[in-house]
């Protein structure tokens, strides 16, 4: 496998992580509206609101296990995004760039 279809797949990854974080707070508000909601009933039973806050809370363990996962690799992605900025910059002229960019341009003319 090249090294750019490994960064490739590493920056998938980092968004499939991201994706599901997503997905997973909006479970995580859904189950806590929904214990508010048990609470305000008046037949609710206190063990079903204290089930409800369970579940809740081990979702939002869930959540915080994946954002350290993605703060961890997301770290290693920027360093990339550096290295390789600071690889372009050292050897493209900027006047290479703006003769592309003028081209392009002309091209949508």
């Amino acid at each position: 496998m090249s090294h750019r279809k490994v960064v490739e797949n590493y920056y998938a990854d980092i968004n499939s992580i991201a994706d599901l974080i997503s997905k997973l707070v909006n479970s995580y508000r859904l189950l806590v509206g929904g214990a508010h909601e048990l609470n305000s009933v008046a037949l609710a039973h206190k063990k079903d609101i204290k089930d409800a806050l369970e579940r809740a809370e081990e979702l939002g363990k869930i959540i915080d296990e994946l954002l350290d996962t993605l703060k961890d690799t997301g770290a290693g992605y920027i360093e990339y995004c550096k290295l390789k900025s600071s690889m372009i910059k050292g050897h493209i002229e900027p006047q290479y760039i703006e003769s592309e960019i003028e081209a392009e341009l002309k091209l949508k003319e």
